[in-house]
């Protein structure tokens, strides 16, 4: 590569954070943005799985579990001890634990509250000093804020709770150059539902029905990144609380 091409490619490299980076959606954005040389940090609360997840990527990856605000702080703190600059925040990590309303407990509750609609509350809040003026903060979110799932009450919940926040985070972070704006999956084939306790078979069941949307098939990550790279990009400089729908036409 030239001097003239490799400046050029400096001066477009950007530097964001994909928290919950280590599979799924968010692991599919931290791919695609090392592939186009932006400088990425993944997080994760396994070890072990945020250093393999890291070593693939060839990016930077730190534990900090989203329900845990010692390790948020402490990751903030590392990125201004090191003078990392965020341009991007990927609010992605996140947990579905499907329980019908009259089943659920405070536990419940509160598992799913704390990484869903917490973690991301105080990440953001943790993490608004060190990014840039402009940055882009992106916030999965979930078609399950206004289309009804059995079982999915807390969860939507949780969804439509940080959605809330934006709004009033966008008023208040304007000064700084911080716009926030989510996008809305549809059921997306992710390990999120192996880790709801769905079996391969029941997996395969709840996907080949998705086979009558207009788009024909089940989401996989991939289908999500594109929208998440636009609000991350500077054609997005003008939205805040702009809300895409990935869904394929699953909610028609």
């Amino acid at each position: 590569m030239s001097n003239s091409s490799a400046n050029s490619a400096n001066k477009t490299s950007k530097t964001y954070l994909v928290t919950g980076g280590t599979a799924g959606i968010g692991y599919a954005v931290a791919q695609s943005l090392t592939e186009q040389g932006h400088q990425v940090i993944i997080t994760g609360r396994d070890s072990q799985r945020v250093a393999g997840a890291a070593a693939r990527l060839n990016c930077a990856g730190h534990v900090a579990d989203s329900a845990d605000l010692g390790q948020i702080d402490a990751l903030a703190e590392h990125l201004k001890n090191d003078r990392i600059q965020l341009d991007g925040l990927v609010l992605n990590a996140g947990v579905f634990y499907p329980v019908p309303f009259m089943d659920s407990d405070e536990a419940d509750f509160d598992a799913t509250m704390n990484i869903n609609t917490k973690g991301p509350f105080f990440t953001l809040q943790a993490l608004a000093p060190v990014m840039n003026n402009p940055s882009s903060v992106v916030f999965v979110s979930s078609i399950a804020v206004h289309k009804g799932f059995p079982g999915c009450a807390i969860y939507a919940a949780s969804k439509a709770a940080f959605e809330a926040v934006s709004l009033v985070a966008n008023m208040e972070l304007a000064d700084k150059g911080i716009r926030i704006n989510s996008v809305q999956p549809g059921v997306t084939a992710t390990e999120i539902q192996g880790k709801a306790g769905m079996s391969e078979a029941d997996q395969a069941a709840f996907y080949e029905g998705l086979k009558g949307t207009p788009l024909g098939r089940v989401m996989t990550a991939q289908d999500q990144v594109g929208a998440i790279e636009f609000l991350l990009s500077e054609q997005s400089l003008a939205l805040r609380n702009a809300v895409i729908e990935v869904a394929g036409g699953q909610t028609l």
